[in-house]
């Protein structure tokens, strides 16, 4: 009797299936069973569907899969309309202001039509806008229905003086959420970059009031984004998206890979965009120049043995998170991540008080529903 191929994918096999789903027409359906769970708490199930349609396969596809390839592509085209259709409310509400307004991540792949928006799944509208315009924002949005959730004292200081965006803004009726940010990392980050140099690189939306960053700032915020992390729910999502970007602007300029490195050694953001080159060309096979590496190894001044931890802990914690792929390795390695994320975030003064206050906050919590 012929046994059946283990059911149990490895993050690499995901990966596979997703850069080349011709590889899958062969799975039993109990290996369809944990590829669909996997994918779907990776939030990748939109991307494999839209890359077995694109494949052409669909028909190879065994008939109880496919209801659920179909509904995540629906699922995935709704919420690309529906993040589009928010930002019109959010153009109304800040039409009386001067301020610029940029659009990031999801929200402006979305708007600007790109190939990373396709399959994706869309959380919440994050805009950036100058520091000193905060208030009037968040007043005009308020005024049309927008509030902050219920945050203490030491929660309001904390964003507010210490981060790069004011506490999360949910929407009365609607339910939706916009994070506003004044910069792409912490105010007291070791490297939170300039600002201005974002806006003033930054692009028209035809048509609206919105902007977006220019395309190489665009793939450098995404790199900072997944990089500054602390927990990585979405990592291997986020590196699709990369990988979408990389793909998409390169062909659009010739320029774009020498043009690149030189504005993230501007922006002092060299490392993030170094481990996301390295990880989209090791894992995902995305088309990038070998001589980059090396170069922004050195202008962010990484040592060999640095690099070589970052890829022991990054190279597993990218890894889809479920009981199917997860091992004790990949494990670990998010819980460096995740001190990684909040030492990258503040000093190590205040981190540690910040963290001591929320563990004992924590455990405070904990007792009293116990009782």
């Amino acid at each position: 009797m012929k046994r059946e191929p283990p059911s149990v994918f490895s993050g690499a096999a995901i990966i596979e299936s997703i850069r080349k789903p011709e590889s899958l027409v062969h799975l039993s359906l109990r290996q369809w069973d944990v590829l669909l769970r996997v994918c779907r708490r990776a939030n990748l199930l939109g991307r494999l569907a839209e890359g077995i349609d694109a494949a052409g396969i669909d028909a190879q596809v065994p008939p109880q899969v496919r209801p659920h390839l179909v509904s995540a592509r629906v699922l995935t085209a709704h919420q690309r309309e529906a993040i589009v259709w928010e930002t019109r409310h959010i153009e109304k509400a800040l039409s009386a202001l001067q301020a610029p307004v940029v659009l990031l991540k999801g929200t402006a792949y979305a708007i600007r039509g790109l190939t990373a928006a396709h399959g994706r799944l869309f959380g919440d509208v994050d805009i950036l806008v100058p520091r000193p315009e905060l208030n009037s924002v968040e007043a005009a949005l308020m005024v049309q229905g927008w509030a902050s959730g219920h945050h203490d004292d030491y929660d309001d200081r904390y964003y507010r003086e210490w981060m790069h965006e004011i506490p999360p803004m949910t929407h009365r009726a609607r339910g939706t959420v916009i994070d506003v940010h004044h910069n792409i990392l912490p105010l007291i980050a070791r490297n939170s970059p300039d600002a201005g140099m974002l806006f003033d690189a930054s692009q028209p939306v035809p048509g609206t009031k919105f902007r977006t960053l220019s395309p190489i700032d665009m793939v450098i915020h995404s790199a900072t984004h997944l990089f500054h992390e602390s927990e990585l729910q979405n990592g291997l999502r986020d590196l699709f998206d990369l990988d979408a970007l990389l793909r998409e602007f390169s062909a659009q300029s010739d320029r774009f890979w020498e043009e690149l490195p030189s504005r993230a050694t501007q922006l002092g953001l060299e490392l993030p965009l170094l481990l996301a080159l390295r990880y989209t060309r090791a894992l995902l096979g995305t088309p990038v120049p070998e001589e980059l590496v090396p170069r922004l190894q050195a202008s962010a001044r990484l040592g060999s043995l640095r690099l070589h931890i970052l890829d022991s802990i990054y190279l597993r914690a990218l890894m889809p998170d479920h009981p199917a792929s997860r091992t004790w390795s990949q494990t670990l390695a998010r819980g460096c991540v995740y001190l990684r994320g909040h030492a990258l975030r503040m000093p190590a003064g205040r981190l540690t008080l910040h963290l001591t206050r929320k563990l004992v906050l924590r455990m405070f919590r904990n007792t009293s529903r116990s009782h």
